[in-house]
């Protein structure tokens, strides 16, 4: 059974920064697309980034691009997102998902594994 673990949330200053990690266990990691998605309250989740199974590619949410890297070591079964120049805007909880798939795509019914969230709370 694929088991992801977010991890890396937590309390910080408009303008610092974060860094999430997602460790993929009991299954293949390295032969899937993977994502990031955030849900706010109240609010649907949303697509965040999304990296390719290799590593070669990346997209973004338009309102995270230049702030947010997308990156994964496939040795270490492990995703991560660095979010810089945090905004009142980003908090809300993060999660992983592994794609059916190897491309990149953002719709969230195309993945099929999601981690348990983390925390991110930005103060301004």
């Amino acid at each position: 059974q694929v088991q992801l673990v977010d991890s890396g949330g937590g309390l910080v200053q408009a303008g610092g920064s974060l860094r999430l990690s997602c460790a993929a266990s009991g299954g293949t990691f390295s032969t899937y697309a993977m994502g990031w998605f955030r849900q706010a309250p109240g609010k649907e989740r949303e697509f965040v980034a999304a990296i390719t199974w290799s590593g070669d590619k990346t997209d973004y949410a338009d309102s995270v691009k230049g702030r947010f890297t997308v990156s994964r070591d496939n040795l270490k079964n492990t995703m991560y997102l660095q979010m810089n120049s945090l905004k009142p805007a980003d908090p809300g909880v993060y999660y992983c998902a592994r794609n059916r798939g190897i491309r990149i795509q953002g719709a969230r019914q195309t993945y099929d594994y999601w981690g348990q969230g983390t925390q991110v709370t930005v103060s301004s």
